[in-house]
């Protein structure tokens, strides 16, 4: 018998060996699976961008899963969604049926030792993040400011709408007043970043942080009518799509302004949006879930959704998410203390 067919012959047995053992997994994850429902846990208010995301993933990938379970979003406000992690990691079943996806800056006030924490981030298992977000300060066009010179120089309070600790709406805001010396004023203690929008079209505040990715799809119409002048975006690079609107980094004097921008902007922007399951969850549902999370962000159905919603996508697996989480439990104790006593 010639190497040839040797090696072909070592193939197909090596394809069908792994055939036989991974079936028997398939099937039974299709048996647990089928005739469910998983329970998306969103930790915001409806009508905001976390729960567009949720709401679209919920609608297609239960066809990525084995059994084809069905898939309902439960929105769960509150604390800037410390509520809904909370639950997730204490009270939800560790059984595969329930996924949270709540601000991923609260890993970072974990760190920080925000009052309330009841979860301990690396031991959450990650499925991945839709979108990088990409935080700016948008005011309203009746405030008449146009440019983060005029405003500074001004010294106009605007009232900026935030949530609570630990999300991007409250924390960047507050970073920027300390590293740029921005005259604001945080008005936090909405349930979401939708219940914001509505205060700013009732006058209420006068301002947003939200993500840019937000900006273009739950604030639509009032972009689309110029009601929102975009100031300055807290990224960790100029996003390409707003060239005009300054990057917070190049207006930062010192090089520890700069660092806490841009552990900022990683915390509220490559961890904003992640989906966990409960820790304890089965391994072998914990791949089986993250690789239908990622399978989910390329159906071409769910793309078309997601266009029509404006939803920009530019996701991240699980695993990368993870060693990401965990390194920033590694961060230098002067640059976390430093941030402590701004974001306290």
């Amino acid at each position: 018998m010639g190497s040839t067919v040797r090696r072909s012959l070592s193939v197909v047995s090596f394809v069908l060996t792994l055939a036989v053992q991974t079936l028997p997994l398939v099937f039974a994850q299709e048996n647990f699976y089928k005739g469910k429902t998983i329970r998306l846990i969103v930790g915001l208010a409806p009508g905001g961008g976390f729960d567009a995301y949720s709401r679209v993933i919920a609608r297609h990938i239960g066809k990525h899963i084995p059994g084809n379970p069905t898939t309902v979003v439960d929105n769960m406000p509150g604390a800037a969604s410390l509520l809904a992690a909370n639950y997730v990691y204490k009270a939800a079943k560790p059984d595969g049926l329930t996924i949270g996806n709540f601000v991923g800056g609260l890993s970072f006030q974990q760190i920080l030792g925000l009052p309330g924490v009841e979860f301990d981030a690396p031991k959450f298992e990650f499925l991945g993040v839709p979108a990088q977000d990409n935080f700016m300060i948008g005011v309203a066009k009746s405030t008449g400011i146009t440019s983060i010179e005029q405003w500074k120089a001004s010294g106009t309070v605007i009232k900026i709408g935030g949530v609570a600790p630990g999300g991007g709406t409250d924390d960047i805001p507050k970073v920027l007043k300390a590293t740029l010396g921005l005259p604001l004023q945080l008005v936090s203690g909405y349930k979401g970043t939708g219940p914001v929008r509505l205060a700013f079209n009732a006058g209420e505040v006068q301002g947003a942080c939200n993500s840019w990715e937000s900006f273009k799809s739950t604030w639509r119409t009032e972009m689309d009518r110029g009601e929102v002048v975009l100031l300055v975006q807290a990224n960790l690079k100029p996003h390409p799509e707003v060239p005009n609107v300054p990057w917070a980094v190049d207006l930062a004097k010192t090089e520890d302004a700069k660092k806490m921008i841009l552990t900022s902007a990683r915390v509220n922007g490559v961890l904003n949006r992640f989906y966990v399951l409960p820790p304890g969850t089965p391994k072998d549902r914990v791949r089986l879930l993250r690789k239908a999370f990622m399978d989910t962000l390329k159906d071409p159905e769910f793309l078309a959704d997601t266009q029509k919603a404006k939803l920009d996508l530019d996701p991240i697996d699980g695993t990368e998410i993870e060693k990401q989480v965990r390194e920033l439990f590694k961060l230098e104790p002067t640059l976390v203390a430093k941030m402590k006593e701004i974001l306290k």
